[in-house]
């Protein structure tokens, strides 16, 4: 039976299984916002006695270094997740940009017996303090990408479920932080695991949440009937706000999933920072908290998280710019097993970034009118060339080439292992330099690498191939 949703105040009492991403932790740093209203808060926190917060100290909030990441993670039903362990943070200093992973986790996959789950969304978040600006990127679990220490690409979504599976260093937060830093050249501060099962309630506790649905869409709670939500401003309990965010059965598929979970999350952030909310969340504060300390796992401490939410209610809508990877930014293509999969353009990824993440959008608002060599030369990024051909002198030969094209070559010698085709590893995000070499060389998009470490002494290094040396433009 399917019927029209028009009373916001329905409520149902089913949990969630699948991970929306970043709402319980934007919904978490804004009750730290109320709290921090009040001048006696941290008193409150310091003896405060409630089940503390997976890698947050709720008795030592002054701490400069997380909790150690000990304890399982509930999933519902009842059963508890593997342990779950991360990456260590730099401490954040309350000034500098600061930049937020938060992955939703599928526990079906772990439930079903198939090990460590993927990531069901992956949405990322950036404040600047200095300009008081802040940026929401969803980033769409099919984006078919390279991870550190694997040859072959794979979705984006794996990236998580992998690092736990091989139990890599930092485990799944590191491998999935790495790979995303690599798909947009940044530095990711911090990392969120979030459980939904306390979503519903959390969004009740609120009072519901007012949002503008765009258009008619049929969403369907975890428990109860099919419903249609009508287009217009309506406030939606938990179980309805849930399911519009989760809802797949549009036109745009994840990419218009991705744009309502971003709605969903100013409608949490406009009712919490509401004048009339403030009383009722800080009376029930500690019921609040109890329901959300089991469904986060992160490196950030109470204090440094206190000092993002006192930053984050500072910074008006205006101020909060949102944007998805989508089709202006991938191309659609297959994988090695013939499924559809995302293909990201990087220079186009880049330019999004920039647009999120800067006060001001793109570096330069006359980069459109540039050439693409004046593209390449504006990013002067350090290349390296090695000769992975076997052809003597080519590697110096080739530095020639293209430093007379204006390339910034930096290095050149031997690669460490033959290469049968030219292939280029960018370490820093550089597209339009990429995307000149590419050009001027004929390199297979196949053979470029994105794997962002800011630490290499070069940004961009070619291994020379047997193709290059048989067939290229060099006089």
């Amino acid at each position: 039976m399917e019927r029209t949703y028009t009373d916001a105040s329905k409520r149902a009492s089913g949990r969630n299984n699948l991970l929306i991403g970043f709402l319980v932790a934007f919904a978490l740093l804004a009750i730290l916002v109320g709290y921090l209203t009040f001048t006696g808060v941290r008193r409150f926190i310091a003896s405060w006695n409630l089940t503390n917060l997976p890698g947050i100290s709720v008795s030592a909030a002054q701490s400069p270094t997380p909790d150690p990441l000990s304890t399982a993670v509930p999933v519902p039903g009842g059963a508890a997740a593997p342990v779950l362990e991360g990456p260590q943070p730099e401490p954040w200093d309350g000034a500098s940009r600061v930049t937020l992973l938060v992955m939703g986790l599928d526990y079906r996959d772990w439930e079903a017996g198939e090990g460590a789950p993927r990531t069901d969304t992956m949405i990322l978040l950036s404040v600047d303090p200095v300009t008081k600006t802040a940026g929401i990127l969803s980033i769409p679990r099919d984006l078919w990408v390279s991870m550190p220490g694997f040859e072959d690409p794979n979705r984006i979504n794996t990236a998580y479920r992998f690092g736990e599976i091989y139990e890599l260093p930092g485990g799944g937060p590191e491998l999935a932080m790495k790979t995303v830093e690599g798909v947009l050249g940044l530095d990711i501060n911090y990392y969120a695991l979030i459980d939904f099962f306390a979503f519903e309630k959390f969004i009740d506790q609120l009072g519901g949440i007012k949002v503008d649905v765009e258009k008619t869409i049929k969403v369907d709670p975890i428990e109860g009937n099919t419903i249609h939500l009508k287009s217009g401003p309506v406030v939606l309990p938990g179980n309805l706000a849930l399911a519009y965010a989760r809802a797949r059965n549009t036109k745009g598929g994840d990419f218009d999933r991705a744009e309502r979970q971003q709605k969903v999350i100013m409608g949490i952030r406009n009712r919490i920072l509401s004048s009339n909310a403030l009383p009722t969340l800080i009376g029930r504060a500690p019921a609040i908290y109890n329901d959300l300390a089991s469904g986060i796992h992160t490196n950030m401490n109470l204090d440094e998280a206190i000092k993002l939410a006192w930053l984050a209610q500072q910074i008006p809508e205006e101020n909060i710019k949102r944007g998805v990877i989508g089709t202006d930014q991938i191309t659609f293509g297959t994988s090695p097993e013939g499924d559809q999969v995302l293909k990201p353009r990087p220079e186009q990824v880049r330019i999004l970034r920039d647009e999120i993440f800067t006060a001001s959008g793109p570096a330069s608002p006359a980069m459109s009118d540039l050439t693409p060599k004046e593209l390449m030369q504006a990013e002067n990024a350090r290349v390296s060339v090695l000769n992975g051909s076997g052809a003597g002198g080519l590697a110096s030969q080739t530095a020639d080439f293209l430093k007379a094209d204006g390339v910034n070559l930096t290095e050149t010698g031997d690669a460490p292992e033959p290469y049968a085709a030219t292939t280029i590893i960018s370490y820093t995000g550089n597209p339009y330099t990429v995307r000149y070499l590419v050009d001027l060389m004929s390199i297979s998009p196949n053979r470029i690498y994105h794997r962002y470490d800011p630490s290499s002494p070069v940004d961009i290094v070619i291994y020379l191939g047997y193709d290059w040396a048989n067939t290229n433009p060099m006089p």
